[in-house]
């Protein structure tokens, strides 16, 4: 009877090399899919607020008129990321609820709403966020293009 002696292979070294580099690729990929929902989640999310927004243009000139304050318009998307980032570090704060609801007349005006786009066209708004301050007769006091941090935001209410 013959003893054969084989060499040891390299197999099985191989295969948990393999098998390594596969459960690395696994995890680093789910790691990047979960991160990447954690950021899709966080520019999307906005929560509600306290602001006393205006049903529609009409309204936010009548209650400006009728108590002198201005009005804050606020020129937004549905698909806008730094919108939703705005309404939910900005708009949702209670110190800027607090501000806009006693001092400013609010009016949430989206893009993709047929009836705002006539003031999206009369304040020349061609993109989102922008913040537009007015008198009660509709003239700009001040304004705002972009995702403003509140800050700066507290900043732009405090100089009316």
């Amino acid at each position: 009877m013959e003893h054969s002696h084989s060499e040891p292979t390299a197999e099985p070294a191989a295969k948990k090399s393999s098998s390594l580099k596969r459960r690395l690729s696994q995890v680093f990929w789910l790691s990047f899919l979960v991160l990447s929902l954690a950021y899709a989640w966080y520019s999307f999310y906005a929560p509600s607020n306290e602001i006393a927004w205006a049903a529609d243009y009409s309204e936010a000139k009548q209650l400006s008129a009728e108590s002198g304050k201005p009005m804050i318009m606020f020129f937004t998307a549905t698909w806008c990321s730094p919108c939703r980032i705005m309404k939910r570090t900005v708009w949702a704060d209670e110190a800027v609820a607090e501000e806009v609801n006693e001092r400013f007349i609010p009016l949430m005006l989206y893009a993709d709403d047929a009836v705002a786009a006539e003031l999206f066209t009369l304040y020349q708004v061609n993109a989102t966020p922008v913040t537009i301050i007015t008198d009660p007769e509709g003239t700009v006091l001040d304004y705002a293009v972009g995702k403003v941090e509140k800050p700066a935001f507290l900043e732009l209410l405090a100089k009316q």
